[in-house]
This record gives structure tokens, C-alpha cells and sequence, in this order.
């Protein structure tokens, strides 16, 4: 005799590799999607070129005398800062996909719950290397040298590990925005004043005191000076030992927490 219950029967396990590979479709799914939204290809293209260009032939004679040294200085910054403006594409696009139904219509497949957010964030940071080796690129049709081959490997993959520690900084916003315009209101908030106030553009030597205390335990400050080294060479040492730990700590406290909402809101 068969026993029939009024509850669902619970949804089996999903095990590691088949959690891996929802990820990896569901970023590829991400991906695809530039193909068919071509303003996507512009956003991760152009605008970080016109960053580039823009800072280094209309700051670079006022800062540094000449624009080829303001490139030389300020590459690694706009870099950085193009990498951190990115992730909000991460806290834009889950608060979309919530909005629109389309984790309801993922919650109800048989894949790992965390698929749909992990492959946001995997695809981003495919997003994000793309975006770097542009304007690496472009930087040097400009004129910029890199130090080495490694150099370059190197930064591309410390780049790629504080945006992924600070991906989860924008899953939390992108969870608690009721809107995609409240989520890059939010972000902004966040970060302009992590960028600017750092020494991504400027010497903190120019500053007030105040402000170069501020600079100084910046995680943004630390990312830029081990960037730099990596990429024009230089100390690195004590930037990408300082720049390491604030990735580990930032992980530490918003993975939790974006975790948290993201199951609350799904």
C-alpha cells in the first residue's frame, strides 16, 4: 500500500561537480547574452577606453608634465577603478534577473541553488579580464611599457581576486535594492569616495593631512600600488601582502552576508 503525504517530496542533493557544472552554463547563459544586448559590448569596451583616454590627454600635462608619464602613472589606477565600477554590473544584473523572474523560474530546475549566482559572478570576472587586457592594450598603443610578461599575469590576477572579494560587496547591495536605479545609487555611494580618495589618480603627497591618513588604509590605495609595481615595476612587497589581506577580510565579511540575502530573496 502506497502512503501518500501532503508535502512535497524534498528536492535531492546536488553534488559538487554537478554544482560546478550549472556554474559554468549558467555563466556561459551570462555571457551569451552580450551577443544579443550589443550595449553590454559597449559598456565593457568603450567606456573604460574613453576613461583611459580622457584621463591621460586631459590630466596627464597637469599632473605629471607630460601625458606620456601621467600614463605610466595613472594606468594601473584606471584600471583598478574601471575593475571595482564593474562589479556593479554583478549587483545590477541578479537584481534584474530577481525582478524579472528569472530566479523563480531557475529555483524551479534541478540545479544548485547557488548556480544562478555563482555564474553572475564567474561571468563577470570573465567580463572583468576582458575589460584589463583592453585597456592594457590600448595603454600600450599609447606608449606604456609593462615591466614583464609575469608582471602582467600577475596584476591581471590580483585584479581579478579583489574584484571577486569585493563581487560580494555588490550581491549584498544588488539583494537589499528594491530596483536596479536604487542599486547603482547605492553602489556609487560606496564607490566613488573608494576610488577617488586613494592614489589611483594623484600622489597622496598633494593631499591635506587628513586626507592622506584616510589614503593610506585605503584597500583601494593598496590594490592600485601593487598593481603598479606589478605592472611598471617597484616595491611590491608590502602593497600586495596589505592589498591580499583586505581581499581575504572583505570576502570574509560580505560572503556571508550576501549569502544570507540571496537566500532570503530567492
Amino acid at each position: 500500500m502506497t502512503i501518500t503525504s501532503g508535502t512535497a517530496p524534498a528536492k535531492r542533493r546536488v553534488g559538487v561537480l554537478a554544482g560546478l557544472e550549472h556554474t559554468a552554463t549558467l555563466a556561459w547563459r551570462n555571457l551569451v547574452q552580450i551577443k544579443h544586448n550589443p550595449m553590454e559590448l559597449m559598456d565593457l569596451s568603450i567606456q573604460p577606453v574613453m576613461f583611459l583616454l580622457l584621463f591621460t590627454y586631459v590630466f596627464g600635462g597637469q599632473m605629471s608634465g607630460s601625458t606620456h608619464a601621467y600614463l605610466n602613472f595613472a594606468l594601473a589606477g584606471i584600471i583598478v577603478q574601471n575593475g571595482l565600477f564593474a562589479t556593479l554590473s554583478t549587483a545590477v544584473g541578479l537584481n534584474n534577473d530577481i525582478q524579472k523572474g528569472v530566479f523563480d523560474r531557475l529555483r524551479s530546475l534541478p540545479i544548485a541553488r547557488s548556480a544562478p549566482l555563482a555564474g553572475r559572478v564567474a561571468a563577470d570576472l570573465v567580463k572583468q579580464l576582458w575589460s584589463m587586457l583592453l585597456m592594457l592594450g590600448i595603454g600600450v598603443a599609447l606608449g606604456f611599457r609593462p615591466h614583464s610578461a609575469v608582471g602582467v599575469l600577475g596584476a591581471a590576477a590580483l585584479m581579478l581576486v579583489f574584484a571577486l572579494a569585493m563581487s560580494w560587496l555588490s550581491v549584498l547591495i544588488g539583494m537589499l535594492a528594491s530596483s536596479p536605479e536604487k542599486v547603482q545609487m547605492m553602489a556609487f555611494v560606496v564607490m566613488f569616495p573608494l576610488t577617488f580618495s586613494s592614489s589611483a589618480f594623484v600622489s597622496p603627497s598633494t593631499m591635506p593631512g587628513w586626507m592622506q591618513a584616510w589614503v593610506k588604509v585605503n584597500p583601494v590605495t593598496s590594490l592600485v600600488d601593487a598593481m603598479r609595481a606589478l605592472l611598471d615595476g617597484g616595491p611590491l612587497a608590502a602593497s600586495l601582502t596589505h592589498t591580499l589581506l583586505w581581499a581575504a577580510a572583505l570576502a570574509a565579511v560580505f560572503f556571508p552576508l550576501a549569502l544570507r540575502a540571496y537566500q532570503r530573496r530567492t
